[in-house]
């Protein structure tokens, strides 16, 4: 069995099925979501409804992410909990016109499974699977306040700016870093450090590789360390903005 890590899909059905046909997966794989399935990207319900479908045939585990929470609250309160203005910048908005044609009893099943997601994952080999990161440095278990686990940048940040020439055991390294055996993570794209393939620092594998944008979407192997890209997001919905 092995065990294959999504990075942020962000309303991208099409690169979604282009790379689960490119790494073969298997019903006997374990395939691991690291959330935002919605915004950004035409096709949000659709992904949703693929997802849910998904989980019936192959073993998944979804995690929650940020733009997941998002589109929970707005499709249980109709926006009374949220910055509207501010997500339709950040995608909202293409999901809400996405939903326009959506029948009630869809909307109810996309809210019982993005309300079944979870907060992270952690497998037996103490490889950790979150969308985001976390603050606590004993974990996350200890997390203070779980949204954390699905909006904080600090995690990938201090693995950018650390000194790779410190040793683990070194005083100044990073506890967080020294908990997990991994840390696989989505949120916030490499794109900005000007990579589209699967970023490696210190113990963390970030695999949102812009998909939410003009990038590629990424599935990896945890074992192997082999993924596998669908094409430029931009390319396969050539008349849309995404979150460009």
């Amino acid at each position: 069995m092995r065990t294959l890590v999504i990075g942020d899909i962000h309303g991208g059905l099409k690169a979604l099925i282009q790379i689960l046909e490119k790494a073969k997966a298997a019903k006997n794989d374990l395939l691991i979501f690291l959330g935002d399935y919605v915004d950004g990207w035409s096709e949000s319900p659709q992904v949703l409804d693929f997802l849910i479908s998904l989980q019936k045939t192959h073993h998944c585990i979804f995690i929650r992410g940020n733009h997941d929470e998002l589109l929970l609250d707005w499709l249980i309160n109709n926006n009374e909990n949220i910055n509207q203005e501010m997500w339709y910048k950040h995608g909202g908005e293409a999901t809400v016109l996405a939903y326009q044609n959506i029948s009630k009893e869809v909307k109810e099943n996309h809210i019982q499974f993005l309300r079944s997601l979870q907060n992270y994952y952690l497998d037996s080999d103490n490889r950790l699977f979150v969308h985001a990161g976390f603050t606590n440095m004993n974990g996350v278990y200890f997390e203070y306040f779980p949204k954390l686990l699905y909006w904080d940048r600090t995690l990938w940040e201090t693995a950018l700016a650390l000194n790779e020439s410190l040793e683990t055991n070194h005083k100044y390294y990073p506890k967080r870093f020294t908990i997990y055996e991994e840390i696989y993570i989505g949120h916030t794209p490499v794109t900005r450090i000007g990579e589209t393939s699967p970023v490696k620092k210190a113990n963390i594998w970030n695999i949102d590789t812009g998909a939410a944008f003009a990038g590629p979407l990424t599935i990896l192997e945890v074992n192997t360390k082999q993924f596998w890209q669908s094409e430029n997001l931009s390319d396969l919905y050539p008349n849309e903005k995404g979150r460009n």
